[in-house]
């Protein structure tokens, strides 16, 4: 089964920082079923620090996994854990060894406690 069902469509924003996407997309979580995110939503992807070897070793990876966490933040529709658990998920299913997964997801542990929303 294709965990991601949808092909991922975006488009690089004026401010050369952010990517829009053109097209719905979708996550089939095992835990959490279907992760939908609209089209329009705004992603950074992956926030990686800047730092050389950090970057080179996280930075170009998990693009797909990083919008449904993103989404998954804004939107507040999950708690915190269960974000990072379906982004931990969504990076394995996309075929990102499980170090290289390890280490974005003890990441957005340990950074991620202030871009995490809470829906009103």
């Amino acid at each position: 089964m294709n965990r991601f069902p949808l092909p991922l469509k975006v488009e690089l924003q004026s401010d050369r920082k952010r990517w829009r996407l053109l097209a719905p997309f979708s996550y089939l979580d095992s835990e959490h079923g279907r992760v939908d995110v609209p089209a329009g939503f705004e992603t950074d992807f992956a926030s990686v620090p800047r730092l050389p070897l950090t970057y080179a070793l996280l930075g170009a990876y998990g693009h797909a996994a990083a919008v449904l966490h993103d989404y998954l933040y804004t939107s507040g529709a999950l708690s915190r854990s269960k974000a990072d658990r379906v982004f931990r998920n969504a990076l394995r299913s996309s075929g990102i060894a499980r170090w290289r997964a390890w280490l974005m997801w003890s990441g957005v542990r340990v950074g991620g406690r202030n871009r995490f929303e809470v829906a009103a």
